[in-house]
């Protein structure tokens, strides 16, 4: 008698998930690189120079990468405390950076020498920002609670704003006005200066307010490129602020379970992205502020930065890991167009001469195809049986190598289906011990792997907790060896007390759900 491979059962697919234009465009950033530094990566900022050179601030070094190749290319590590907000200017020749002694300095990216030193802050300086419009000024927020804007060149404070009354860690000049400073403190409040009047123009967050919302501090603030509408992260809160209307609240936005910790524009300003310390990033529709994707990290988000070509998005953690996503930027329209207009200019010129454009300077082709023989009407044929390959497990099943046959279904390629399939064969065969028995920690991982992700799977749910119960008592006398395998039993206990939990609650749901139909059909 011939072996039979394993008969796959049919499951009910589940329903699949359906993602619109939006959400296919953000899962378009994959292949993330991570780079792990020696402590939380505070700042990451991209420049609008070509190539798009990014700087990473963690511990008392700003690294630059090359987008490219996702390789530092310079370091600057000359600060005498933690680093704060390396910002590299416009033209990607400078950069700038404060640091935990009130220090800022502004080197040149080429040699990484110290061309200014500006020392008039007393507490760590937390923001350092070249102005968009003059490129000779600097600004700078303090946990002194002043807001300084420098003149490069001289190397001097020319407005100084004490306002707040906290630290003050988040700020910006705006990109169509030089002489208005948007900042957002500890204190609650976000204000906008005039370096004209050296006075708050504007208040949003009034005292009481504040009083009311208990004074959440303002981790960041935005601003649109127009320039007549504010954005401040405040705890969870996300609010939206309408500067041309003295400052009036037009939005309040809570996506996130933690406080929110960087937000950042794409390239045209059309979508908004927030990062917080739930490990979530948020990607909203500036028209009517929904969330139009979620991307989800390994450890809270402390700041986040999208390339000026859309074809990166950096984040940095505080664990101190970097995550640089990327994405491969589709042909150009030029060259696309230049391929769609070919066939109808040969089209045309076909027209004009009539139809014979397809003849000329085309030599002949012959048909090579081989007919098939005719045989007799009455004549017999018979047919060969080709036979069927079997598959890798199947062979290894047939040798009754049970454990080799397991192996090679739990790799990573070979379908759910399949692997269960194989798992129930294996039981009616009575080999399951045999193939579970003296595994170590690299055998055994894979299988726990499979249970965790599958054993709420309503298509494998029965035989996941019988093969589950077989391995708590196969490896229970060894646990504690392995801090793998005793994470992943510590996962898939959890995983399963919260199906039971969710059970017990659907039970009691369809429990009150019929007495109600009893009680409507009684009374009807």
């Amino acid at each position: 008698m011939d072996y039979q491979p394993v008969i796959l059962g049919k499951h009910a697919k589940p329903a699949p998930e359906k993602h619109g234009a939006e959400s296919r465009y953000w899962r378009s950033f994959r292949s993330p690189v991570f780079v792990k530094e020696y402590a939380p990566v505070t700042s990451v900022h991209f420049t609008l120079a070509k190539p798009h050179r990014y700087a990473v601030t963690a511990a008392t070094r700003v690294h630059i990468y090359a987008p490219r190749t996702q390789k530092i290319v310079k370091t600057i590590a000359r600060f005498k405390d933690v680093a704060r907000s390396g910002f590299i200017r416009d033209d990607g020749k400078l950069l700038v950076a404060g640091d935990d002694s009130g220090l800022i300095q502004i080197f040149d990216v080429n040699s990484r020498a110290i061309l200014r030193t500006l020392d008039a802050h007393k507490q760590p300086v937390h923001v350092t920002r070249f102005s968009a419009l003059d490129h000779t000024q600097v600004l700078s927020c303090s946990d002194d609670t002043t807001v300084r804007l420098w003149d490069v060149p001289s190397q001097s404070t020319i407005t100084t704003f004490v306002s707040h009354t906290d630290y003050v860690r988040s700020g910006q000049v705006s990109s169509t006005d030089p002489h208005l400073i948007l900042t957002g403190s500890y204190d609650g409040t976000v204000r906008i200066f005039d370096t004209r009047t050296g006075e708050c123009e504007l208040l949003m967050g009034s005292t009481s307010a504040r009083s009311s919302a208990g004074s959440v501090p303002v981790e960041q603030v935005l601003m649109y490129p127009s320039g007549t509408v504010a954005l401040s992260a405040a705890g969870s809160i996300l609010r939206v602020w309408d500067i041309v209307a003295g400052g009036r609240c037009l939005r309040a936005i809570s996506n996130h379970k933690k406080a929110v910790t960087s937000l950042a524009f794409n390239a045209n300003s059309s979508r908004l992205l927030s990062g917080g310390l739930d490990h979530m990033i948020k990607v909203y529709d500036v028209s009517n502020y929904n969330v139009v994707h979620t991307m989800r990290y390994s450890a809270p988000v402390i700041c986040l930065s999208v390339s000026p070509d859309e074809t990166h998005i950096a984040v940095g953690m505080s664990d101190g890991t970097l995550s640089v996503r990327r994405r491969q930027p589709k042909a150009s329209s030029e060259g696309t167009l230049a391929l769609d207009e070919a066939p109808l200019r040969v089209a045309a010129l076909e027209s004009v001469l009539g139809g014979v454009l397809p003849s000329i300077g085309q030599p002949r082709v012959r048909d090579r195809t081989k007919k098939k023989p005719v045989g007799d009407v009455d004549e017999f044929k018979v047919e060969s049986k080709r036979r069927r390959r079997l598959k890798e497990y199947d062979r290894l099943l047939k040798g009754f190598k049970y454990s080799a046959a397991l192996d090679s279904a739990l790799r990573k390629q070979v379908p759910p289906t399949t692997t269960f399939a194989l798992i129930q064969e294996l039981i009616y065969r009575d080999g399951l011990p045999s193939a579970l028995a003296g595994r170590d920690d690299v055998l055994l991982e894979p299988m726990l792997r499979l249970l965790l992700k599958y054993v709420t799977d309503p298509r494998f749910g029965a035989i996941a907790c019988d093969v589950a119960g077989l391995i708590i008592e196969m490896y229970t006398p060894v646990l504690g060896q392995s801090p793998t395998i005793d994470s992943l039993f510590l996962r898939l206990q959890r995983k399963l007390e919260a199906e039971l939990r969710l059970q017990n609650d659907l039970v009691k749901v369809k429990g009150a759900l019929d007495m109600l139909f009893a009680f409507v059909a009684l009374s009807a």
